[in-house]
């Protein structure tokens, strides 16, 4: 079971009956019933990447395929280091 926030342990390919360890990650979703934000994400092994992207495609969903990456903070597109801060000079210091 998955935990809310925490990642899972292993995470498997989405293709029904497929345990293996996935390595793709496929996002999409459906124009008809989906708003443009809402996007979901399939996991796919390598045997099962291309049978996936192709079942979403013949229905004509907007579609990313990319590698899963090892660290999920790695692939989050919302994460943001913070900016350096700048120091001012010390009073008399030149």
């Amino acid at each position: 079971m998955i935990g809310i926030g925490t990642p899972p342990e292993q995470t498997s390919c989405s293709r029904a009956g497929c345990r293996t360890a996935a390595t793709w990650r496929l996002d999409w979703r459906n124009p008809r019933i989906h708003a443009a934000g809402r996007v979901k994400t399939w996991l796919a092994c390598d045997e099962h990447v291309d049978y996936l992207r192709e079942f979403l495609a013949a229905r004509d969903f907007p579609l990313t395929v990319e590698p899963l990456a090892a660290d999920p903070l790695a692939a989050d597109p919302l994460t943001v280091e913070a900016p350096a801060v700048a120091r001012r000079p010390e009073a008399g210091a030149e």
